[in-house]
């Protein structure tokens, strides 16, 4: 599996042509402004979820949580 994105690859839908500091990182922090650990992780659970429901496509979704957990070690 690539882990590299490639933002103008036909049928990579879940990567967006972003750019450092745009717009969408700016708006997922204001989300997460004022918030304890655990209503950020809670805010990210949901945002997974209904981010997942509006992608639909359930091949997408388990490569992008292959992708999201390529770099993680498992702790025993």
């Amino acid at each position: 599996m690539n882990l590299q994105p490639n933002f103008y690859e036909t049928g990579k839908r879940y990567f967006r042509d972003f750019t450092p500091g745009d717009d969408f990182y700016e708006a997922l922090i204001e989300t997460h402004r004022d918030l304890t650990d655990e209503q950020s992780a809670l805010v990210n659970a949901k945002l997974i979820l209904l981010l997942s429901n509006h992608i639909g496509d359930i091949s997408v979704l388990r490569e992008a949580m292959a992708l999201a957990r390529a770099d993680i070690v498992p702790v025993a």
